[in-house]
């Protein structure tokens, strides 16, 4: 049976799964998130490790663990692993797609509507003493029904979120790699390219995968493209975003508002974000449901137990690993 390390505690029934097939279990129990250095010092060697999104695991700690086979992120994206020196080393990488699908629409969704209806601004004026009674012009905000909306990134999320623009009455426009038909036969989307998207939208959510090709690809130039008093949403990754001039833009520039789930340098947020009213902001929370996270590490659980029993597990990043064993 194998040993495996778990880099925080994981709700629902991830741990039991694992223990009922015999693997030997170290879990590190506090809210800590553990920097590079602690996960080299802490988890002794196992063959294992199961980690989270908000762990870097680099070559180093692959290095320092020997009898490492296999890494399961607790996480759809995986940009916090160097997976081409996972490769290099033979070690599996896995991660848990799909489970989070349903949560993360819901929670971009809401910041949408956040940020529209003006929603943070009004649970400040109302907790701080100000309502002294309905006007006609207090809070006024954006309203959703037959406005466009721009989807940047059409996979799972991207559709689940385009679903919800189409229940209230939006036009879709989507940008995507490839051609997306069943989103634009069942929801009457049209692809365009990213400018023209900008251009166009009244709403933009981003839904975009964290890459090395994503990183930073939407730029000053493109926020500032934007047309005039639009809401942008981002729930990708942080990274993807020039946070400055998004922020910039927000103050002098064509967006109305933003409801952000994730940022450039979380969890850091920039500071000219934080003092501006017409933000609404999450702290990555896309995915805190119950049910996604429990599910979550069922998918993790999964993918380990498969592994270690000699078959093709169901999640690899790089099943090139898997050819050479």
């Amino acid at each position: 049976m194998a040993d495996i390390y778990a880099t925080q505690r994981i709700p629902g029934r991830c741990f039991d799964m694992l223990s009922d097939e015999g693997h030997k279990l170290e879990v590190h129990t506090s809210d800590e998130i553990l920097s590079t250095v602690q996960i080299i010092k802490e988890a002794r060697d196992p063959h294992v490790l199961l980690c989270t999104l908000s762990n870097q695991i680099t070559s180093e700690v692959m290095d320092s663990k020997p009898s490492l086979i296999m890494i399961a992120n607790y996480a759809v994206g995986y940009n916090n692993i160097d997976v081409d020196s996972a490769t290099a080393r033979n070690i599996l990488v896995t991660n848990t797609p799909g489970a989070l699908t349903e949560a993360t629409a819901d929670l971009a969704f809401a910041l949408l509507l956040a940020a529209a209806r003006r929603i943070p601004e009004g649970d400040r004026f109302c907790r701080e003493g100000n309502f002294h009674g309905w006007l006609p012009e207090l809070l006024s905000g954006k309203e959703l029904h037959g406005a466009t909306i721009g989807i940047v990134g059409a996979g799972r999320i991207g559709a689940a979120m385009g679903r919800r623009a189409k229940g209230f009455g939006m036009k879709i426009l989507y940008y995507n790699r490839s051609r997306k038909p069943i989103l634009e036969k069942e929801l009457g989307a049209n692809r365009t390219e990213l400018k023209e998207l900008f251009a166009e939208s009244d709403f933009i959510s981003v839904h975009l995968p964290g890459t090395p090709e994503t990183t930073g690809i939407i730029d000053r130039d493109l926020l500032f493209s934007a047309k005039e008093d639009c809401v942008f949403v981002n729930t990708g990754r942080g990274f993807l975003v020039d946070e400055q001039a998004l922020a910039e833009c927000l103050i002098d520039g064509p967006i109305r508002a933003a409801g952000l789930d994730v940022f450039e340098d979380e969890p850091d947020i920039n500071a000219d974000i934080l003092k501006l009213d017409n933000v609404a902001l999450a702290p990555h929370t896309g995915s805190a449901t119950e049910t996604a996270r429990s599910k979550w590490g069922e998918v993790a659980a999964a993918n380990i137990i498969s592994f270690l029993k000699g078959d093709t597990p169901p999640n690899p990043v790089n099943s090139e690993v898997l050819q050479s064993l």
